[in-house]
This record gives C-alpha cells, structure tokens and sequence, in this order.
C-alpha cells in the first residue's frame, strides 16, 4: 500500500437494527474502498486519547506513522497543515468518522467544549517511533479559535470563551 500524502475523511454508516441500538463498522468494504487500503481500521497499535476541555494542542507531525482518528465521546476540532493552509475537522460522537493522518502532515486537536473529549488513534507504523515525532512545531500562523468555537457551535453543545 502507498502511502498517502493527504488527510483523508471518511465518514461512518451506522445503523440502528432495534431501538437503543446503533452500530458503525469501521472496516467494511465501502470504507477500506474509500481509504483505498487494505488494511483494517486496528493496525500496529491503538490507544485512547483523551482531550480535556479547554485544551488547544500544539502542531506535532509523525515521520513514520499514520494516525487514524475516531471520536467516541465529545467532540474536538483536528486541524491539519496543508499546504500552507490549517483544515479544520469538526469530530464528535455525534458525527461518527475515521479521519487519517499519512506522516508528514502536521496536525493538532482543540477541544473548547465543556466537555472532555475521548478518541481512539489506531496508528499505522511504517518504521520506528521516532524522537522528534513528539516534538511541538512552531505554529506558522494562529489558529483561527472563532472558527473552532462556531463549529463546535453548531453542535449546541457549551463551548469555553
């Protein structure tokens, strides 16, 4: 498999057989088609990460590694370093999605709801963990947090000033 020199999104199908009950697959078919891989979501290793409210992450960018983010509770703003230019990425529980992250691409998470924020990273290594992965870049520009307030707004949920 190539790897990917963009974000990739791919939001999930989830259905709801009886009441109470809502299932999203995360390595069907439809969503490996999408991510044009073969691998599935779970790879080499996988940890939960927790996103306090209020937190606003410094830039980091892995060398070796791809991330595979999915929110499981709350919601976060990803914002990604593309071409000189941040993507904003609204996750939350309520918007199920596995958004990728090839290396190279840098990439922080701010949660300014009043809630915290737990995600799984399913990462893909392509060799070692490497020292400078965890390292903070120097942001080129700020980060435009109106921007992250009024998407998270638009889930109505409480949002820090």
């Amino acid at each position: 498999m190539a790897i990917k020199n963009k974000v990739e999104i791919v939001p999930l199908t989830c259905i709801n057989p009886t009441q109470g009950l809502e299932i999203c697959p995360l390595d069907t078919d439809k969503y490996l088609e999408k991510l044009e891989a073969n691998l599935p979501l779970f790879a080499h290793e996988t940890t939960m990460v927790r996103i306090e409210s209020g937190t606003i992450e410094e830039l980091f960018v892995h060398h070796f590694q791809t991330d595979q983010l999915l929110v499981v509770k709350g919601s976060a703003v990803l914002v990604v370093l593309q071409n000189k230019h941040y993507q904003y990425i609204l996750m939350s529980e309520s918007k199920p999605m596995v958004v990728r992250i090839p290396p190279g691409i840098p990439h922080s998470a701010i949660n300014l709801s009043g809630e915290p924020c737990i995600a799984i990273n399913s990462i893909i290594r392509h060799g070692p963990p490497f020292e400078r992965d965890y390292r903070p870049l120097r942001k080129p520009f700020p980060f435009d947090l109106g921007l992250v307030r009024a998407m998270l707004g638009e889930l109505n949920c409480p949002i820090m000033r």
